[in-house]
C-alpha cells in the first residue's frame, strides 16, 4: 500500500467494488456451487434427462399421435425450469439461512437486492446449460420442434420468474429441513400432475381445470403448444405464469426472513 505525502490517501482507493461487479462475482461463485452439487446435477441435469430418455424410447405412458419425444421435450424443459428455479434454488436458499450465510452476506456491500440479482442470474445460466442439454439430447431422438421463439423464450422466462418466486418464498419462511421435504415433495407432485410425463387430458375433467392452473402446467402446456403444435402466442398459459411469477415475487419480498 501506498500513500501521498501529506494527504492521507490511498492507492489502491479503498472501498467497495462497482456494484456491477460485486453482482457478476456473486453471480459466478452461486453458479460454480450449483454445478459442483452433486445432489443438485441429479436434481437439475440427471432426472429431466434420464426421464426424457427413458419416456422417449419406452412406450410407458400414452403420449397421444405423433412421436413421444415431441410431446415429451417441451415437458422435459418446463421440469428443468421447475428443478434449477424452484426446487434446487428454495433447497440451497434455505440452508445457506440457516447456516448464517445469507444473514453475513446481507452485512456486506453487495445489498441484499443485489444478492437475490446474482442469484437469478446463476439460475437462468444453469437454465440454459440446461436447455441446450435437453435439446441437443431430444434432436438425437428425433424431436422436430416448431413455432415462434419469442414465445418459447417468455414462457421460460415467465415460468423462471413464477418459480423463483416461490422458492424463495419457501426458503425464506420454512425451515431448512422442512424446505428440503416440502421442496422435493411439490417436485414429485408437479411432475406427476403438472403435464410434464403424463397428459392433462388423462385426468378427470374437475382436475384438469384445477390442475392447468399450476405454474408447471402452464409452462409445459405452452411450450408444447408452440413447439408440437406450432401455435402463436399461449397468452393465457403467459397469463398464468404472469400471475404466479408477480404473487410468489411479492409475496417472497415481503416475507422473505434473512435470519
Amino acid at each position: 500500500m501506498t500513500t501521498t505525502a501529506g494527504k492521507g490517501t490511498y492507492a489502491p482507493k479503498p472501498g467497495a467494488a462497482p456494484l456491477p461487479r460485486m453482482i457478476a462475482a456473486q453471480a459466478a461463485l452461486e453458479t460454480r456451487m450449483l454445478l459442483r452439487n452433486g445432489e443438485q446435477l441429479l436434481l437439475t441435469v440427471i432426472i429431466p434427462t434420464l426421464l426424457l430418455v427413458l419416456f422417449s424410447t419406452v412406450d410407458i405412458v400414452d403420449t397421444g399421435a405423433g412421436e413421444a419425444v415431441d410431446f415429451l421435450a417441451p415437458g422435459i424443459l418446463a421440469l428443468a425450469v421447475m428443478s434449477t428455479a424452484f426446487t434446487g434454488q428454495a433447497i440451497a436458499t434455505g440452508f445457506e439461512r440457516r447456516y448464517g450465510v445469507l444473514k453475513r452476506l446481507a452485512s456486506s456491500p453487495l445489498p441484499r437486492w443485489g444478492l437475490m440479482t446474482a442469484k437469478t442470474v446463476s439460475v437462468l445460466v444453469t437454465e440454459v446449460l440446461q436447455v441446450i442439454l435437453v435439446t441437443v439430447i431430444a434432436f438425437a431422438l428425433g424431436w422436430s420442434p416448431h413455432g415462434n421463439p419469442l414465445a418459447v423464450l417468455l414462457l421460460l422466462v415467465l415460468g423462471t420468474a413464477a418459480f423463483s418466486g416461490l422458492g424463495l418464498l419457501m426458503a425464506g419462511t420454512l425451515k431448512a429441513e422442512a424446505t428440503l421435504a416440502a421442496a422435493n415433495l411439490v417436485f414429485l407432485l408437479l411432475l406427476v400432475g403438472g403435464g410434464v410425463i403424463v397428459p392433462l387430458d388423462k385426468f378427470p375433467p374437475a382436475a384438469q381445470d384445477l390442475l392447468g392452473l399450476l405454474p408447471i402446467s402452464a409452462l409445459s402446456d405452452g411450450l408444447r403448444d408452440v413447439l408440437q403444435h406450432g401455435a402463436g402466442m399461449p397468452w393465457g398459459n403467459l397469463g398464468i405464469l404472469a400471475v404466479w411469477a408477480v404473487a410468489g415475487l411479492a409475496a417472497a419480498g415481503k416475507f422473505f426472513r434473512w435470519e
